[in-house]
């Protein structure tokens, strides 16, 4: 099969860029690319991923890599967070957990997850890695988070889980996949729910009986799905939450540093355009909104 040259344009989609900044409100949404969200009520706040270090696919391909704290601590500033509850990898390759460990000593968080996410908080001082029973909610701060086990989108070219401390500089392949998870977030005052799904991989029924008005759904490598499991994705997740809005996540380039425009994976990564086709489609027989977030723009996603 040829490959697919360029890349998606995002002018193309400009039309869907358009959640409203929030005004005051009681609880915000900050997406900082791939899957990395901060869910914030102005006292509490949580953040997934919390990847920052973004290293080049020269570095990720033929060097070790590590977390880089000047970019780390550079986008922690712009998003204005010096303190969280928790950071929470939806899994553990590089381009969602490499800097989670550093993000939760810096801000002083607890580390969420499971056994694979505990090799990469080794180095936290006691306490401060919480290992999650999937289905079971964890209170952490204003929040009650649930980990609900997931899959990793195919094809995932780092299976299995991380079984020994890692301590960077390292290859891409020792941030195995480990678990995979969708987070439910309920913030306790407001009462509202969001779904958080990091990978687009499903768990078929795993999801059953959850409720959440607002899904920041993850889409990486779903271009590159057939339509069939594009619909079952959406109806695993969108439809069995009974969410009214989605946001797509993880659909920019993960190797370029995030001062600079953010583009589409190339083709030969995924394909943004099936993925909106499909995906709108969805959306507009189901009567549910879509939108691509904007970088660093707090939002309301629930008005």
């Amino acid at each position: 099969m040829r490959l697919k040259p360029g890349r998606p344009d995002l002018g193309d989609y400009a039309r869907f860029f358009d959640l409203p900044a929030a005004g005051p409100a009681p609880l915000t949404v900050t997406w900082a690319g791939v899957t990395t969200l901060v869910v914030d009520d102005g006292t509490s706040a949580v953040m997934t991923d919390g990847f920052f270090s973004r290293p080049s696919l020269r570095q990720v391909g033929l060097a070790r890599i590590a977390p880089s704290t000047p970019r780390i601590d550079g986008c922690l500033a712009r998003l204005g967070v010096r303190s969280l509850d928790a950071v929470l990898p939806v899994h553990t390759h590089f381009d969602h957990a490499m800097d989670s460990a550093v993000v939760a000593e810096r801000t002083g968080a607890a580390l969420v997850g499971g056994d694979s996410v505990a090799h990469l908080g080794h180095g936290l001082a006691p306490g401060k890695v919480v290992i999650a029973t999937p289905g079971v909610p964890v209170g952490l701060g204003a929040f009650e988070i649930t980990l609900v086990a997931g899959e990793h989108c195919p094809p995932d070219r780092f299976p299995g889980p991380i079984a020994a401390p890692v301590r960077p500089p390292v290859r891409a392949k020792a941030y195995r996949c480990g678990e995979a998870w969708s987070a439910v977030v309920h913030h306790r005052p407001s009462d509202r729910r969001l779904l958080i799904v990091g990978s687009a991989g499903f768990v078929p029924g795993a999801l059953a009986g959850y409720r959440a008005e607002v899904v920041y759904l993850g889409i990486g490598q779903l271009g590159l799905q057939s339509e069939r499991y594009l619909l079952d994705y959406w109806t695993e997740t969108v439809r069995t939450v009974g969410a009214r809005r989605v946001v797509l996540i993880h659909w920019d380039d993960f190797f370029r540093p995030l001062d600079v425009p953010l583009r589409a994976l190339p083709y030969a990564a995924d394909d943004l355009d099936v993925s909106m086709r499909v995906l709108a489609r969805l959306a507009e027989q189901d009567g549910v909104t879509l939108h691509l977030p904007t970088l660093w723009q707090p939002t309301d996603p629930w008005i």
